[in-house]
Order: C-alpha cells, then sequence, then structure tokens
C-alpha cells in the first residue's frame, strides 16, 4: 500500500482506527493520520483487519502566475517567513508538513486576508526556532530593513515558538527608531491539526497591522484556550509558559498590550501612544562570535561551575527569590559558599555577571540579606531589575555587541527599550506593586 492510502484498521482487542497511511521509520509500525489530525502508530502484531479505501488525493495549491492585486485603500503587510508551521499543509506520501511562503499561496490558505490587507510574503529561513543564533538574528533584522525601506505599512515574521521570545527581544535592540510594526507569529500546533492555532493568530496580527498606527515590535498570539481571540504582547516582556497550550505565551510583570478578534475588533488593554522618532530607523547588530554563559542557582553549588565562564563574554545568573545565590559561609557545612563567592569576585573583574530571579514574577533585589549585598559587592550587576531571562540574556549580548567594553556595566544598568518595568503589573488580576 503506498502512503496516502486511506485505510480501516482493526485491532485484535476490538479497536478500529480509519485514516490516511503514512510513512514510518519503524518496519514493525503502520503509522495513520487519523481524522482527528493526530497520528498513531499500530504495532502490526496486533492487527486483526486492514481494509483499503478509497486514496486520498493530494490537495495541489495552485499558485497563479499573475500579480496579486494591489488595492489601494489597504495596507501592504509583508510576511517574513523563518519557519514553516503557520504556511504549511501536509504532504501524505512523504508525512512531512510542506510549506506555502509566496503570496497566492497565503492567500489560498488564509484567503480573508485578500480582504484586511495587501499581502506580500517570502521566506527567509525554513528552520526550527530551536537553531537560532545570533546570526539569525541579525538576518532577520536586516530583511525587516529591506521592507521598510521598500515601503511596507507593517511586517509579520513567522517563528517558531520555542525561542520566539529571544528573537522578539533581539529585534527590539537591533531596530533602532523602529518605524513600522513589527510582529512575531507562531503556531503552537501545526497547521495539519484540527486543533491549530495558526490561521488564528496570523488573521489577528494583521487585522492589528491594519487597524492601527502600532509601530513597535510585538508579539501575536492566542488570548486563552479557545479559538476566538489573540493578544499582542509586549515584546520584552514576554515568556512561553506552557510547552503545548494554545495561549502559552503570557505577559510577565506588565500588561498585554491589546485584545484581537478574527473579525477586526480591537481592545487595548492599556493606553498606548504611537511611539515617534526623529531620526531614521538604525541597525545595531549583535557580534555572532560572543559567547554567554547561564548559570542557575541550585542547592549543591560548586566553585567550578563559575571557573567554567572565565573565557566567556558575559554571565547570566539565575539566581533564586531576590537574586541570591550560594555564597554565605556560616559553617563547617559550607566552606565551598566561600569559594565560590571568591570565584564571582575574580570573574566579574574579567566579563559583566548579570543577576536575574528564577521567579517568573517580580524583580531583584539584592539589598535586602547579606548574600545579595555580597553578590553586589563582588561586582554583580542587575540590582532592582525584573527582565525576563530571555530579555536579558539579549540585552546583555546586544549592549557587549554596541557599547565601548569601559561603558558596558553602566549601559547594562540603564533601560534601553523598556526592558525594566517602572511598576509591577499582575495581568489577571491588575495587581501593581
Amino acid at each position: 500500500m503506498e502512503n496516502g492510502t486511506r485505510l480501516e484498521i482493526k485491532t485484535k482487542k476490538g479497536d478500529s482506527f480509519t485514516g490516511i497511511l503514512m510513512p514510518s521509520s519503524d518496519p514493525k509500525i503502520i503509522s495513520l493520520k487519523l481524522d482527528s489530525g493526530y497520528n498513531i502508530g499500530l504495532d502490526k502484531k496486533n492487527i486483526k483487519e486492514i481494509k483499503e479505501k478509497a486514496k486520498e488525493k493530494e490537495q495541489e495549491i495552485k499558485t497563479k502566475e499573475e500579480k496579486t492585486e494591489i488595492n489601494p485603500k489597504l495596507k501592504t503587510i509583508t510576511i517574513l517567513h523563518t519557519g514553516g508551521t503557520v504556511a504549511s499543509k501536509v504532504n501524505y506520501k512523504t508525512g512531512a508538513v510542506a510549506p506555502g511562503f509566496n503570496p497566492q499561496d497565503i492567500l489560498n490558505m488564509f484567503p480573508e486576508l485578500g480582504s484586511i490587507a495587501n499581502i506580500k510574503s517570502r521566506l527567509v529561513k525554513n528552520m526550527f526556532s530551536g537553531d537560532m543564533r545570533f546570526s539569525h538574528h541579525n538576518l532577520i533584522a536586516k530583511e525587516i530593513e529591506k521592507e521598510i525601506r521598500s515601503g511596507v505599512d507593517g511586517i509579520i515574521v513567522t517563528h517558531g515558538t520555542d525561542t520566539l521570545a529571544f528573537t522578539a527581544a533581539a529585534l527590539t535592540f537591533a531596530l533602532e527608531n523602529l518605524t513600522r510594526p513589527v510582529l512575531l507569529v507562531g503556531a503552537q500546533r501545526s497547521s495539519d491539526r484540527p486543533s491549530s492555532d495558526a490561521a488564528l493568530n496570523l488573521i489577528c496580527a494583521v487585522q492589528f497591522i491594519a487597524h492601527t498606527e502600532f509601530n513597535e515590535v510585538g508579539i501575536c498570539m492566542h488570548a486563552n484556550s479557545a479559538d476566538d481571540a489573540c493578544v499582542i504582547l509586549p515584546s520584552l516582556r514576554t515568556k512561553k509558559l506552557h510547552s503545548s497550550r494554545r495561549d502559552a505565551f503570557k505577559s510577565i510583570n506588565t500588561l498585554s498590550i491589546a485584545k484581537v478578534t478574527r473579525e477586526g475588533k480591537i481592545e487595548f488593554l492599556e493606553q498606548y501612544h504611537k511611539k515617534e522618532h526623529k531620526e531614521k530607523l538604525k541597525l545595531k547588530l549583535f557580534n555572532e562570535k560572543l559567547k554567554i554563559g547561564v548559570l542557575k542557582a541550585h542547592p549543591n553549588l560548586c566553585k567550578e561551575e563559575i571557573k567554567m565562564f572565565a573565557k566567556f563574554d558575559g554571565l547570566i545568573i539565575e539566581g533564586t527569590g531576590l537574586g541570591h545565590i550560594s555564597v554565605n559561609h556560616i559553617d563547617e557545612l559550607t566552606k565551598e559558599n566561600a569559594l565560590i563567592l571568591k570565584e564571582i569576585t575574580l570573574l566579574s573583574k574579567k566579563i559583566p555577571v548579570v543577576m536575574i530571579t528564577q521567579c517568573i514574577f517580580g524583580r531583584v533585589n539584592m539589598n535586602i540579606y547579606q548574600y545579595g549585598r555580597e553578590l553586589q559587592k563582588a561586582g554583580v550587576l542587575g540590582n532592582l531589575n525584573d527582565l525576563t531571562f530571555e530579555t536579558a540574556f539579549i540585552k546583555l549580548a546586544w549592549i557587549l555587541s554596541n557599547v565601548k567594553k569601559t561603558e558596558v556595566r553602566e549601559a547594562m544598568m540603564k533601560d534601553v527599550r523598556g526592558e525594566n518595568s517602572k511598576r509591577i503589573v499582575y495581568e489577571e488580576n491588575n495587581d501593581v506593586e
């Protein structure tokens, strides 16, 4: 039987499954794509009966050769693709999700977009977001600059969700004096699944650009587990908090920017003012050779864990609580802590060491407890910041790439792009600290 054949399979236990035959890496397993959109693997030795049904026809998307007509009354939006989840369909012969990146593909898959904006679309990279490096952040920033100079009204970047928050932060720092909206859009569930969030996320992003004066970097993802609205999230204050839920992305220590429906109803969740820039867009890119280390505080830390970063350019420490790490020598059992403090002191003289908190919400305060004060004396930066890990990592890399070595410590403590919150807001109940 060829891949793409529709089958009904009955097992010896009496279960029945109907779906499309997909490639299997194990010859003992039959892989089916069920009508629900999910895949299932069935052990051949447990199969009682296989019935072949009508062969599934591949639905090819025919791309028109003529140019898509431009409606002068609508804004023009470019979709830059770095991953194929949003604009994709399943190839039943290969089992792979095949992307469609040109404008007509996009309009065929999401026809309502044509009534909202003029859509341009092209591929930048087709890759897993977990493979992103500083060089890719630079590449995307350069492509955005090209589109802005061409005169488009906004840009959407499709991106894998795993490192989407890093790229959002990177673009925010790299694109100085941004005059057009840039929205990053991902999908938690691939577009071949009925529960996919791809379509709504993309449609809401287009609606938001088409009907607002927003001119910053933002993120557009599901507002909740339903399929009724998306939120526009701040690029420097957002984290992915769930591995698979459609509403995995949440704003941290601040409110989301706006809520958007498929029909284009937009509700700003806090007062928004368009940012005015007197100077032209300027790219401030990343040094692609930088090595930024990450150390997570934990019990039984040892000095060797600090030493290993001696040849790095910078270090982020995810401290416990208010920004702590084991440096107090209080008895015979904590001698190692004194050695850890010594190594941190030596390291801080060589490279910037920045403290953030492992906690999702709240800010660092190294003024309260003894080991916080000791860390400040040792040269650790970051007191009173509330940076997310993603933003702290990207900010340190960007500072090291664009600031003189003698000014790095001072620049790291400044608020450059609004990355530090003046007040802590919990979005669920709007409590303020």
